[in-house]
């Protein structure tokens, strides 16, 4: 008894990763399509703003220096792993200086951040 090959159907690889891009992307489309799904009340008003100009600069103004603060702490600990596990290379050491040095920086913009956005309050005109 012989053996029939089995023809299966081979999709090329492009057309794959084309359909794992679209077929999320219709879904989303189709969604967004519809008011009701998209607002989730298409009847009422749809209001853009709900906060003033001030209001919104004191609020980037917390998030800014959040996150400076946040990314500052990281390069702190980075630079403490790298000096701890230097064991005398001079590389490693020169890559914690860095480090050590973009944390500075990272916290002195954090300072700064007020000032900075009180400049643009200053030019904004709020």
């Amino acid at each position: 008894m012989s053996r029939t090959p089995q023809h299966t159907l081979r999709i090329p690889r492009v057309v794959r990763l084309a359909l794992r891009a679209a077929v999320p992307l219709v879904g989303v489309g189709l969604s967004l399509a519809a008011p009701a799904a998209a607002f989730a009340d298409p009847g009422a008003a749809v209001y853009l703003a709900a906060n003033s100009l001030p209001v919104v600069i004191a609020n980037l103004q917390a998030w800014v220096m959040g996150i400076l603060a946040a990314i500052a702490t990281l390069f702190l600990v980075l630079a403490g792993v790298y000096w701890a596990t230097a064991g005398g290379d001079p590389s490693q050491v020169e890559k914690a200086k860095l480090a050590l040095r973009n944390a500075l920086l990272g916290y002195g913009l954090a300072v700064l951040a007020p000032i900075l956005l009180q400049v643009v309050r200053g030019i904004v005109g709020g």
